[in-house]
């Protein structure tokens, strides 16, 4: 994903009834040549992106007005002085909101003023809702909604990285100080994070995960969850009229499944069996979905 300076940059190039058009709030996907690599330009639906960053923005502005406004009282009236302390109650207060593009800052030994640079603002709200993203494919191997769609298909890979990292299989921390010792430990959580993903797609009919997503005719549309998705999170019953629940709540549940050692007689020469607790209809329909038995033992 570009800067905003790149965006700036790249819209500046192209021609501009191509401004024009872009500038119009529509949702669109197109592929522009600028600077001799290949764009595609998005622009979101319903001007959704636009409202909320220039709500962000203008909240971070009278922020920082507030905070600088305080400084220049402070520098007024003698509490505050020499330039280099103002400077560094300035940075953090700048530094803090993330507006310092937006300001322009004069600051002497002791006096201190502030304007907003109406012009940068301008020109950052003009790109609201407008995302750039680079690539070096050429359009005879990927269109222009096909870059879109893949770079949205990244969410899933930041997910699984978290899952590796935290939720499901605690890549960290690492209690190994050896490189190959730390390689097989993120070699063997990289396995593990293989088998969480086929168990995810095949335990989803038992959990909240769209089995049927439809495929979306704009890319840069939203993803839409399926009707019998909305159902299954409204009802939390699955088709099967089985609970619906999340993956984790999942295996928690099938963690209950135990197996027991039955001894029978009044002293430790009589026979023990080992037999496996009841399973539930929810653990009998994950077994099921795996194409598996239950097992009686761990080999």
């Amino acid at each position: 994903m570009s800067t905003d300076a790149e965006i700036v940059a790249v819209f500046e190039e192209l021609a501009p009834a191509r401004q024009k058009e872009l500038l119009e709030y529509q949702d669109q996907v197109r592929q522009d040549t600028a600077s001799a690599r290949d764009f595609t330009v998005e622009r979101p639906a319903k001007l959704a992106l636009a409202t909320e960053r220039a709500r962000k923005r203008l909240a971070l502005l009278e922020a920082t007005d507030t905070e600088l406004t305080k400084i220049v009282a402070a520098v007024a009236a003698g509490r505050l002085n020499g330039a280099g302390k103002i400077g560094v109650r300035v940075g953090k207060v700048v530094g803090r909101y993330k507006m310092a593009k937006h300001y322009t800052l004069t600051i002497t030994e002791d006096t201190f003023a502030f304007t907003r640079d109406q012009d940068q603002i301008t020109t950052e709200a003009a790109m609201d809702g407008l995302y750039v993203i680079a690539t070096t494919i050429g359009p005879e191997q990927m269109d222009a909604a096909k870059v879109v769609a893949t770079y949205k298909s990244l969410a899933r890979v930041e997910r699984d990285f978290r899952s590796l990292k935290a939720i499901d299989l605690d890549l960290r921390p690492i209690h190994h100080y050896t490189e190959t010792r730390v390689r097989a430990h993120v070699f063997i959580c990289m396995l593990a994070a293989y088998l969480v993903w086929h168990l995810r797609q095949a335990w989803a009919p038992l959990t909240f995960t769209d089995e049927n997503r439809p495929d979306p005719a704009d890319p840069v549309a939203p993803a839409q969850r399926s009707h019998a998705a909305d159902a299954k999170a409204a009802t939390k019953t699955t088709t099967d009229e089985l609970p619906a629940t999340s993956f984790t709540a999942l295996l928690d549940h099938l963690g209950c499944l135990a197996r027991v050692d039955l001894r029978y007689g009044d002293n430790d020469t009589g026979p023990t069996v080992p037999t496996l607790a009841e399973p539930t209809a929810t653990q009998r329909r994950a077994f099921e979905l795996l194409g598996v038995p239950i097992p009686l033992t761990l080999k």
